[in-house]
């Protein structure tokens, strides 16, 4: 593969790795150093599940943030520095 783009805007192999090696960087405990297509499967595979992961986080502690407000006098000092936090 040539490392330019063609003129349709294709992806060269460099730029390829160069992103695989950004997206192996943002993942937790990520440590393969190859770059074939074993491994890059399995680093998409592990991305995937990852974002899988994060969402479910996201949804708990929603989930959890809901029942405390639920809970908690919506003019107290607790609940202005919650609605503070998540304006911002």
């Amino acid at each position: 593969m040539s490392s330019r783009r063609s003129s349709r805007g294709s992806i060269s192999e460099e730029e390829i790795n160069e992103l695989i090696s950004k997206l192996q960087s943002l993942l937790p405990n990520s440590r393969r150093r190859g770059s074939s297509q074993a491994s890059t499967t399995k680093l998409l595979k592990e991305t995937c599940n990852y974002i899988k992961s994060l969402h479910r986080e996201v949804d708990d502690l929603s989930d959890r943030l809901s029942d405390l407000m639920s809970t908690m006098d919506h003019n107290s000092p607790g609940a202005e520095i919650i609605r503070s936090i998540l304006r911002s």
